[in-house]
């Protein structure tokens, strides 16, 4: 099932998708006590949530909504950085590590799918990376590999946008240029588990103005989806509604030769069959 975090008649709510993709069930209004999707992930509550929607018909048009973050309220947002096939080739240093690269974002430098990327006017040098991202749905500790996917709630998709020169401003520290306000998203919803086989098999591209920038297979990250959750694991509780970037393909625009920034009008869609396309267009800061 896909459930979408989403703005209607002048109300924040959340729901699920029909299964004819072309409607949403408003399970914000028939779960009352459920005000969100942060909270049916933190009660273990997804389940209910189904079958609540299962006999339910329409409250909207899919078209009629406005898409919001997924997640409305991440706990934490875990991401994996030079991890596809041929990524470390693109760095200066590229010297290869027994450890995966880990960094975090926090939830106001991202925004839902259909909503802009903003740059900032500090930079041009705002770029994309598309992502699979995976929601944690049950809290852990020391996870085996093997058990991983019990973990996982479902997958949505992430753009990890960047503010390329801001990356460098000291030297262990990548910070500064991920967490510029709206400048990556999330969306278009959460798609359960239970209808996404095996993570290899999932197909990750993005297209700029659409033209194919980023294409490529879980099948070649260094550090897999389930070695990811074991990982992180070991060092914090990860909590129902945490989220993890888990990585992106070569083929970002700072690694273009010469590099490409977005720009205002640009469209950026990252796309993986099976789970949707995350859409977002870009917008320059208005701080009139």
């Amino acid at each position: 099932m896909k459930f979408v975090t989403y703005r209607h008649g002048g109300r924040i709510t959340w729901g699920a998708v029909t299964e004819d993709g072309g409607g949403v069930i408003d399970l914000g209004r028939r779960l009352p006590d459920l005000p969100d999707l942060s909270s049916a992930l933190e009660t273990d509550r997804l389940d209910e949530a189904r079958d609540a929607a299962s006999w339910a018909e329409a409250d909207c048009a899919l078209s009629e909504v406005v898409f919001e973050r997924t997640i409305p309220r991440p706990g934490k947002i875990i991401c994996i950085g030079v991890n596809y096939g041929g990524r470390n080739a693109e760095y200066a240093d590229s010297s290869s590590s027994s450890n995966p690269s880990v960094f975090v974002r926090f939830p106001a430098s991202l925004t839902g799918h259909g909503q802009p990327l903003i740059r900032p006017p500090e930079s041009e040098q705002l770029d994309y990376e598309g992502e699979i991202v995976a929601v944690i749905g049950k809290q852990g500790r020391r996870i085996e590999q093997q058990h991983a996917r019990e973990y996982i709630a479902g997958l949505t998709l992430g753009n990890e946008g960047t503010i390329r020169d801001w990356l460098r401003h000291a030297k262990f520290n990548v910070t500064q240029g991920k967490n510029w306000e709206r400048s990556g998203s999330m969306g278009p919803w959460l798609v359960t588990l239970d209808e996404i086989g095996n993570f290899e098999d999932l197909r990750l591209q993005t297209r700029v103005n659409g033209e194919l920038r980023q294409d490529d297979s879980p099948i070649t990250m260094a550090y897999s989806i389930e070695y990811q959750i074991e990982y992180l694991s070991k060092f914090i509780t990860l909590e129902p509604g945490d989220v993890i970037y888990t990585g992106t393909p070569t083929g970002a625009g700072a690694h273009l030769d010469p590099p490409v920034w977005l720009a205002p009008g640009d469209v950026v869609e990252v796309s993986v069959e099976g789970i949707g396309t995350l859409t977002n267009t870009i917008e320059d800061e208005d701080f009139s």
